[in-house]
């Protein structure tokens, strides 16, 4: 059975200037604090069908790959390549336009864990909390770096940087 993860976020920032930043796919870890690279596969960087390897901190990787793609807006990619004990993943990430100045970012996950109902119950008590956490993360890393253009290392800036950052 498929589990579902979404977050949205509000935030003072231009839609256009986060999709500077959200339409490089290779761009993600100037802004997801566990992503240490994400090079390009196949030499597209954005756009349906591009490809990329995200190799993480604690040396393990995926191979995402964009499947429906709206430029300046968002997209829905899938893991073609993973460690985790999961029989689909997809991913979604966009960018609404509220006014001039202000926009809102989501980001959902969807995916069905190995091992029958035992898989199920991991995947409900275990990792939709702790995709719940990644998601809001990578949101907040992405208003961050879009705002400032600094980039998100292994850690998001303190709350009091956050918000002065977030609040322009």
């Amino acid at each position: 059975m498929e589990q579902h993860v979404e977050h949205k976020m509000r935030v003072n920032i231009p839609a256009k200037q986060i999709w500077e930043v959200l339409g490089d796919f290779s761009s993600i870890e100037r802004f997801a604090m566990t992503v240490k690279k994400s090079p390009i596969l196949a030499g597209k960087h954005s756009g349906l069908g591009a490809k990329r390897k995200c190799e993480f901190y604690d040396g393990k990787s995926v191979v995402e790959e964009i499947i429906d793609y709206e430029d300046g807006k968002g997209f829905k990619l899938v893991l073609t390549e993973h460690p985790m004990p999961l029989k689909t993943f997809y991913a979604e990430m966009k960018v609404i336009e509220i006014d001039a100045n202000s926009s809102e970012i989501m980001m959902s996950m969807d995916f069905v864990a190995k091992g029958g109902p035992f898989g199920w119950l991991m995947g409900y008590f275990m990792m939709r909390p702790m995709m719940k956490g990644i998601i809001e993360k990578i949101l907040t890393g992405l208003a961050y770096h879009s705002a400032t253009g600094r980039v998100v290392r292994n850690e998001l800036p303190s709350q009091d940087t956050l918000t002065l950052a977030l609040s322009n």
